[in-house]
């Protein structure tokens, strides 16, 4: 097998427009998660960028009694929010490689 160095290039270069893309989509790409039935609501980019974080009124006067029940909240709804945009780079990830069903992407 001869190596072609300019093939090569190509492709390097290719994978790298297809990255872009990518990473424009999930820039693009906004995601909201809640919990504590909405007493916690967080807002993220599909690059894990945390946009907002919302705490309900109810939520914050009860919190002075339990803090860590709030911080909680916070977490799980951070959580909820991250393992979305997980869900999203993978959609984005399976539409730039058009179907091709690659191990470990």
């Amino acid at each position: 097998m001869d190596f072609d160095l300019n093939k090569m290039q190509q492709m390097l270069a290719q994978a790298r427009d297809m990255q872009a893309q990518m990473d424009e989509r999930l820039a693009a790409t906004t995601l909201e998660a809640d919990s504590g039935g909405g007493a916690v609501s967080v807002r993220m980019s599909g690059k894990k960028e945390l946009l907002k974080l919302a705490i309900a009124p109810a939520a914050a006067a009860a919190a002075a009694d339990d803090l860590s029940l709030l911080e909680d909240l916070i977490v799980a709804a951070v959580n909820a929010a991250a393992r979305k945009a997980d869900d999203a780079q993978k959609a984005a990830t399976a539409s730039l490689l058009g179907g091709m069903n690659l191990p470990g992407v």
